[in-house]
Order: C-alpha cells, then sequence, then structure tokens
C-alpha cells in the first residue's frame, strides 16, 4: 500500500498557521486581562489649611473701596489666607494693635505710627501710598475761603465767622492732621459751630453735606462719594495736607506670616499697581498714590 507522506512545503504552511493561532490567542487574553484591569485611583490632592489674618485699617480706605480691590487680589495670590477688615480711626487701629487683637494695620498718621514702633509693637512702618487732605464746604462758601491753598488761614476764616464745621472728633489720622491745622492756626476751636461728632470720614461728609458745613477729608473719600455729597473741594494744594499711610506688622499677631505676606504684598508690584489704577476708570485720577520703596 502506498504511504502518502506531506510535502515539506505543506508542512511549513500548517505550522505558520498554528503560530498565528497561538499569536492571535495570546493577544486576546492579553487584551482581556488589560480591559479587566481596574483604572488606578486618583492621587489624593493635599488640603491647604486657610487662616484668617486680621487687618485693623482707616475708614478712609474702606469707605473709598480700595479693600474691594484689594482683598480679592490678596487671597487670589495667596490662597492659604483669608482677610478680614476691622475699619476704625488710625489712634483706634493703633490700639487694636497694641492689644493684640489685629495681625497688621494699613493707617495714616505717620508720628503715631513711628511711635508705635519704636515701643515695640510693631516690627517695622513701611511706606504704601499717599493721597492729600482737602477741606470741602457748600458750593456757596460763606467762608470766602474758595481756591485758596492755606489750610491754616482757611480754617482761621471759618472760626471767624462761626461757619460750621464738622470735625470726626475720633482720634483718627484725619482727625489728627484737623488738629495740627488748627494749632498752626493758633485756634483752640469750640462753640456751637464746631461740631466734633466720633464718626467716620463717610459720616462726617454726609453730616457736612446734609447741613452745609465745611470739613477736613481725604481726598480719595470725598471723590468716591462726590456724587452723592452737596460739597465741593474749597482749599488744596497746602504741604500741610499731605496724607500718607503706611503698613505695619503686629510684633504679637497672631497670625504673624499672614501679616507678613500682606506687608510684603502691598508694597510689592502687584499690589502696588493694584494702588495705581485704583479710581482712575471711575473719577479720572487714582485715589491713592502708591510710593512703596
Amino acid at each position: 500500500m502506498l504511504e502518502l507522506r506531506p510535502s515539506p512545503a505543506l508542512k511549513r504552511q500548517a505550522l505558520a498557521l498554528l503560530l498565528s493561532l497561538v499569536l492571535v490567542s495570546g493577544l486576546a487574553a492579553c487584551g482581556a486581562e488589560e480591559v479587566a484591569e481596574e483604572p488606578s485611583a486618583p492621587e489624593p490632592v493635599e488640603e491647604v489649611e486657610v487662616t484668617n489674618v486680621i487687618i485693623a485699617s482707616t475708614t478712609s480706605t474702606e469707605d473709598s473701596g480700595l479693600f474691594t480691590e484689594l482683598v480679592p487680589a490678596f487671597e487670589d495670590a495667596y490662597p492659604r489666607y483669608r482677610l478680614s477688615v476691622v475699619a476704625v480711626g488710625t489712634g483706634q487701629a493703633l490700639e487694636i494693635g497694641r492689644a493684640g487683637d489685629a495681625d497688621v494695620l494699613l493707617v495714616h498718621a505717620r508720628s503715631q505710627e513711628e511711635e508705635f514702633v519704636a515701643e515695640g509693637y510693631g516690627v517695622e512702618r513701611r511706606d504704601v501710598m499717599y493721597n492729600d487732605f482737602v477741606i470741602v464746604g457748600p458750593e456757596a462758601d460763606p467762608a470766602g475761603i474758595a481756591g485758596t491753598s492755606d489750610a491754616a488761614a482757611a480754617l482761621t476764616a471759618i472760626a471767624g465767622g462761626a461757619h460750621v464745621f464738622v470735625s470726626r472728633g475720633d482720634d483718627s489720622g484725619t482727625h489728627t492732621t484737623e488738629r495740627s491745622l488748627w494749632s498752626l492756626a493758633g485756634i483752640e476751636p469750640a462753640g456751637e459751630w464746631y461740631l466734633s461728632i466720633g464718626q467716620g470720614m463717610g459720616e462726617a461728609l454726609t453730616m457736612a453735606s446734609e447741613i452745609g458745613a465745611y470739613t477736613l477729608a481725604d481726598r480719595g473719600t470725598y471723590l468716591a462719594m462726590r456724587d452723592r455729597l452737596d460739597l465741593t473741594v474749597a482749599v488744596e494744594g497746602d504741604e500741610a495736607l499731605f496724607n500718607p499711610y503706611g503698613v505695619i506688622v503686629v510684633t504679637d499677631a497672631g497670625n504673624l506670616e499672614g501679616a507678613q505676606a500682606f506687608a510684603d504684598w502691598i508694597v510689592s508690584p502687584a499690589g502696588q499697581a493694584i494702588i495705581e489704577s485704583f479710581g482712575v476708570d471711575t473719577y479720572g485720577e487714582p485715589l491713592f498714590i502708591p510710593d512703596a520703596e
């Protein structure tokens, strides 16, 4: 009987087919394993502890609206901190700092600020910005001081005619400057014409507007409120009306790192740029001039 044997070529074809089947089966098994494999869990996101930083500042920075720009910008730059603003007169802000109830101060009474640091309550005082004070009053100008630049002479005319003058009377930076101007004029203001109200800048301007009186105001707050007031600038340009602001980190701050971060940021190019542009679009001029060194 004739035995049939496959040719070498046929053997090679069969072997190649077998190898192909094995390879396909192996790839299918690997694919199945990959599909069955569960996706890896995402890396956990590290949570950042957010701490509060208390700023004691003047009513002028609050009433002018400056903090509505500064606060969110700082918190965007430093998301681990949240700012809480306590707006009071400079004298009261300094007392809050002495009591350790604030971490950082933004105030405007340089002699009192330097005394605060010299007594050991503040780390250092750094220049931040400035604007100026103006004497504002009714458009009728009963004291005849409109257009002048001698603040002491203007107060002399106001007192001489017993024209009503509204004083903040709150030991603020504005009140401190007002007292120095009365001293330059050689006058101790008293009488029914002199109203010391113990209130902030916004309240003093509102009252002066309502009763047709004069008052001393920082230019920033006056510009921010001008459209709601029946008051015009009567006296400006006197060197005695210069109004510098400084930032001070409180020595015993509860959040010393946060206080230092804010103080460093507000004098940095980023903080100074916000101050430089604040108010320009609305009032046609900046409400404060940055002057950090």
